[in-house]
């Protein structure tokens, strides 16, 4: 990995965050500045907690702790959606939406798992190295 922009976690939720942009502008007037915004947010943070984790990448428990907070905003933007589905959309419910961030939760969640089992500490890293 070269950059944040390799993880797929980060493509998917990049996507997923502009679609839910584009529909929570659909909403109601009265709802763009608390639902609408509600959701905005928390689709927005999934993507910039991995970015804002990868770049701790070499501390393994920071690296960790920004991922389950992306995993955290990942559940609030399914809740957030879930609300505005049975408010404002009953007739055509979010389910396509709610269910690519159930994806990309599992997948956060493999990615938490892979770095906790294979990921090297920075101690781990600088006592490796020959030079001392």
């Amino acid at each position: 990995m070269k950059s944040y922009r390799d993880l797929e976690i980060y493509q998917i939720d990049y996507k997923l965050a502009a679609k839910v942009h584009k529909m929570s502008l659909t909403l109601p007037k009265y709802e763009l500045y608390e639902q609408g915004s509600q959701v905005r947010r928390s689709s927005k943070s999934v993507k910039d907690t991995i970015v804002e984790g990868y770049g701790r990448k070499r501390y393994k428990d920071d690296f960790i702790r920004f991922l389950t907070y992306s995993q955290s905003s990942c559940d609030e933007a399914i809740s957030q959606l879930n609300m505005i589905s049975d408010i404002h959309f009953p007739d055509n419910p979010l389910i396509e939406l709610m269910e690519e961030y159930e994806i990309l939760g599992k997948k956060i969640n493999k990615f938490i798992q892979y770095v906790k089992n294979n990921w090297l500490t920075s101690k781990k890293k600088l006592t490796n190295k020959k030079e001392f």
